[in-house]
């Protein structure tokens, strides 16, 4: 994620706003509710808020939980392990309880899929700097 200024023109920033609060919106509500991914939306709030608000920007940038996954991001597109694990113990449980409680239709399995290849990407991801080899 590279540092950019807010976009010149006002409906671009509204747009980007809107995008950042509702993926805040929903990367708070996906703590608590499993099977929804908590980083990506934060991510993408992130992002759109260099484009719209640089206090929204500055704010999850010092956000105490926000914070460290933004650096670990751009510092090498790094996802720590206990987020890692956090995300598929939350997918599974929330594919879980979609096989046990709703009819098996596509969208359950649709989404299962979905929950699939979105832990497939997280764990894809490296866990920590790579350390420079001596020469």
């Amino acid at each position: 994620m590279t540092r950019k200024t807010p976009s010149s023109s006002k409906l671009s920033r509204l747009l980007f706003g809107v995008l950042a609060y509702v993926s805040l919106g929903i990367g708070l509500i996906a703590i608590v509710v499993p099977g929804l991914p908590t980083t990506e939306f934060i991510l993408l709030a992130a992002w759109a808020a260099t484009r719209s608000s640089p206090r929204l920007s500055a704010w999850l940038e010092n956000h105490r939980l926000f914070g460290p996954i933004l650096n670990n991001w751009r510092n090498g597109k790094i996802i720590a392990r206990r987020a890692k694990v956090s995300a598929t113990v939350s997918m599974l449980l929330c594919a879980t309880l979609m096989l046990v409680m709703l009819e098996h239709h596509w969208p359950v399995y649709l989404a299962i899929a979905g929950m699939t290849l979105g832990n497939l990407w997280i764990w894809s991801r490296p866990e920590r700097q790579p350390v420079a080899e001596l020469p």
